[in-house]
């Protein structure tokens, strides 16, 4: 088939990424209610913070808010791991950053499977955080073993599916229906599945082992446990959940409030208790199961290794300040102690960029572009900023916050749910697993600022900017 058949990988990513929401919105229905929320608060910002929505236009940013989407879920074997990069492969979805969330009480690791180009991102920016359950951390032999021998019995790809995946590895490619028939069959593995693979007891076992583990090992698949929509006020999403019957987590994970958001911050609505059968029961099932919840995300601007330095430090000691875990009974006193910490954190673009703090996209302006003639313009990159030739807005984090993260997995397992792993990152066997190894996100972030630079420098024809 000739390649220009074939549909591309990122409209595969969008109808893949729209599908997932509609099936989500259905499951799920408090998560319709949150995409009003969050459409809502987008708006009344814009409306009342146009330079946010300016610089929303500048990046290309404003198009992709709306259908913005991350998804998360859990496998639960190196094959499944491996498959399921492939899968996302035929959507253009990389993986990226590594993640080790066993120092945090959770015995997985992951990585987030993205688009890694800005034309892509721009196209569909969905991306879905991948977690590996880690066996070897259950300190039960049997239930180990238990626990290994019922994932090794799952099959949690289609037939088709798995046609598909190979079809476009052999031909580089699908065609417009093969590729609606891939989202179809996809979604598949993502589905809710009520009927359990273990009996109430297992269940039970998994469940007092550590709660991820029962969602992992007790299904038929990785149902996605959450979808998530981007705002660009998560304060003013958290006071205005509960009047759409929406209970929020007590802590808004991250940094503080900022007027220039950096990297990511993230709440969510408590996990759904939804009704589940055993194996050992029959007819309707009496018993329950809690994972699945939904979250909202405000993102902010990828930091360079200094800035990721600077804001590890201030989040290490607003929590050593702290003195536990940050949760609804500390909630206040921790928001506090997280702002008096980033105060250390210029709180401006131009400062962010002169310490090199963060990354950035640079656009020739229409003075720039006017000029391009005049042997007198500025030569040096600051001085064409000065001079309104070059303007600069932040790049947009993609990725994620492994403190973060299992933050919202804690405050979904229950509050009680903290587990001692110790730290446990183990990136060599979490590649070997996946079959490739995991992209460095600031190297990624560092080209998309290299390429604006350089697109600048072409339309300014100033070849040695």
């Amino acid at each position: 088939m000739p390649a220009q058949d074939f549909v591309s990988p990122d409209s595969i990513r969008a109808q893949f990424s729209a599908a997932m929401s509609l099936m989500y919105k259905q499951e799920v229905p408090l998560y319709g209610t949150l995409l009003s929320l969050v459409s809502e608060i987008n708006q009344q910002v814009m409306a009342e913070q146009p330079e946010v929505a300016q610089a929303l236009r500048w990046t290309g940013e404003i198009e992709r808010l709306d259908q913005e989407r991350h998804g998360a879920i859990r496998v639960g074997t190196a094959e499944e791991l491996a498959t399921i990069g492939r899968l996302f492969a035929v959507m253009g979805m990389q993986p990226v950053g590594y993640y080790d969330l066993s120092s945090a009480g959770v015995p997985v690791h992951s990585t987030a499977f993205r688009a890694v180009h800005e034309q892509s991102l721009h196209i569909s920016p969905f991306r879905v955080f991948t977690s590996l359950l880690r066996l070897e951390l259950i300190d039960n032999p049997a239930l180990r073993e238990l626990s290994r021998e019922i994932l090794a019995r799952r099959q949690i790809f289609t037939p088709r599916a798995l046609q598909l995946i190979e079809q476009f590895e052999r031909a580089g490619g699908l065609n417009a229906d093969d590729a609606q028939a891939f989202v179809d069959e996809a979604l598949h593995t993502f589905r809710w599945h009520r009927d359990a693979t273990v009996t109430a007891e297992q269940y039970q076992q998994l469940h007092d082992q550590h709660r991820l583990i029962a969602d992992v090992v007790a299904f038929k698949g990785p149902h996605i446990n959450h979808l998530t929509p981007r705002t660009l006020d998560i304060d003013a999403i958290q006071l205005g959940m509960p009047a759409k019957g929406i209970p929020p987590k007590a802590v808004i994970e991250g940094p503080p409030p900022r007027r220039c958001p950096i990297l990511l911050r993230q709440t969510s609505f408590k996990a759904l208790q939804e009704k589940v059968a055993f194996t050992d029961q029959h007819g309707e099932g009496s018993g329950s199961h809690t994972a699945r919840f939904g979250e909202i995300e405000q993102r902010g601007a990828a930091l360079t290794p200094k800035g990721r330095e600077l804001y590890d430090r201030l989040l290490d000691g607003a929590r050593a300040a702290l003195g536990g875990v940050p949760a609804e009974a500390n909630a206040e006193r921790y928001m506090s102690l997280l702002s008096d910490s980033f105060k250390a954190f210029p709180d401006d673009l131009a400062q962010m960029r002169e310490h090199g703090l963060a990354y950035f996209r640079y656009f020739a302006t229409e003075r720039g572009l006017a000029a391009r003639g005049d042997a007198q313009r500025p030569t040096s990159l600051q001085a064409l900023i000065d001079a309104g030739h070059i303007h600069f807005e932040a790049l947009v984090y993609e990725d994620f916050l492994p403190v973060s993260a299992a933050g919202i997995f804690q405050s979904n397992l229950g509050d009680d749910a903290q587990s001692e792993y110790g730290s446990n990152a183990n990136r060599d066997a979490f590649e070997q697993a996946l079959g490739k190894p995991v992209q460095d996100e600031l190297a990624l972030y560092a080209e998309s600022e290299r390429r604006s630079l350089m697109a600048c420098a072409q339309a300014l024809d100033m070849p040695g900017l």
